[in-house]
């Protein structure tokens, strides 16, 4: 998130939140903890990140001066966000934040902490931020991001107040895409090919590799005729997910570990001293992890991508009103519906949704999760 002018401008579609956290910036409402949930890509974190930009202008959210621009670029001394590429956030990374909380703050407003994707946190992890959020310092203020409300403990929301995002509709999205210059076709192809979520409208919007990845899993149905079709089609996906997560990882994986050698002289004094060792130990595990969870997030992006398809393929059968996602693929899509019911492409979104499970809730092999996952999606050939 940057500053453009308006520091409200990213949050599409939110009109009656933003409303109600402008009012709250004016002091109507305002309290300690915030519970922001929305579905991904509604804008969670950026809705936290500009409301804590707007505490902390005196203007109450000009977008224009220091205050809102070091909120808005992560580099506020008041303002802390957790983020993580872990598969969950754990009790030392939120005790560290507890400890913040307590501190006063260096300016004369807020001492705000955002927890992006608290739905993360560790049993441990809740109980300590339980206690910070029970007994709060009068000058700090938490800001929580979740999917759902569900996705936090019970004694944590009810000391929250909710502020629930909605999915942007396909012509917000496009306007949006619109007013930052991406000509009117292809915002409209990536309003609906994102199905309401902002960053990965963008991305579909400004990057051809981004296209071309979506359009190879999007086509992955049309071709799942016999066995060998289905192998190779979960090989492809698990394959190219792996190497775009280490396009990514990689390159953060080399500046953590620069500047870690700098930090204890590595590079200076050409030699390691003692805690080194358990520090690079320490950095490596991270770093699998981190791993692990952006191939996760990468299949799984695949996966609604697949999904997208079969919902269209059973808004074409029963005749459903409204385009489709997929509408540049409506011939597919329409030969698809031909060759089943809408129980089969329903049956094979519960199977896409079942390897989502298998990968994420019980650890198993993306490649093993892929393969029975295809098989189950499998159309018999005429």
């Amino acid at each position: 998130m940057r500053p453009t002018g308006d520091i409200w401008s990213t949050l599409v579609g939110q009109a009656p939140t933003v409303e109600a956290l402008r009012r709250a910036v004016a002091g109507h409402g305002m309290t300690h903890s915030w519970l922001f949930t929305g579905p991904p890509g509604s804008g969670r974190s950026n809705a936290a990140i500009a409301f804590a930009a707007a505490l902390q202008c005196p203007q109450g959210g000009c977008g224009q001066c220091h205050q809102c621009h070091t909120v808005l670029t992560g580099s506020h001394a008041d303002v802390a966000v957790i983020r993580t590429e872990k598969l969950t956030i754990g009790v030392k990374d939120v005790r560290e934040l507890v400890r913040k909380a307590a501190l006063t703050p260096m300016g004369d407003r807020w001492q705000i902490l955002i927890v992006e994707d608290a739905d993360r946190l560790t049993e441990q992890a809740c109980n300590a931020l339980l206690k910070a959020i029970e007994e709060p310092n009068g000058r700090t203020v938490w800001m929580l991001c979740t999917p759902t409300v569900d996705d936090m403990l019970p004694t944590i929301r009810s000391r929250c107040r909710l502020v629930t995002l909605a999915t942007p509709t396909t012509e917000e999205v496009a306007d949006f895409l619109a007013r930052k210059g991406v000509e009117e076709s292809l915002a409209t192809y990536a309003a609906r090919a994102s199905q309401g979520h902002i960053g990965r409208a963008q991305a579909l919007a400004f990057d051809e590799e981004v296209r071309k990845r979506r359009s190879a899993v999007v086509g992955i149905p049309a071709r799942l005729t016999n066995l060998g079709a289905c192998l190779r089609a979960a090989s492809l996906l698990a394959e190219n997910a792996k190497v775009e997560a280490e396009a990514i990882t990689s390159r953060l994986d080399a500046e953590e570990k620069a500047d870690l050698d700098t930090a204890y002289g590595v590079v200076d004094r050409g030699r390691r001293p003692r805690e080194y060792g358990p520090a690079l130990r320490d950095m490596e595990k991270d770093q699998k992890t981190r791993a692990k969870r952006r191939v996760l997030d990468v299949v799984d992006r695949g996966l609604t991508d697949l999904t997208s398809v079969y919902r269209d393929a059973i808004a074409v059968a029963v005749q459903a009103p409204g385009g489709l996602v997929n509408e540049d693929l409506r011939p597919e899509i329409t030969e698809l519906a031909r060759r089943s019911t809408p129980e089969e492409n329903l049956r094979r979104i519960g199977a896409v949704f079942g390897a989502r499970e298998q990968m994420l809730e019980f650890n198993v092999a993306p490649a093993l999760a892929l393969e029975s996952m295809m098989v189950a999606l499998q159309v018999a050939e005429e």
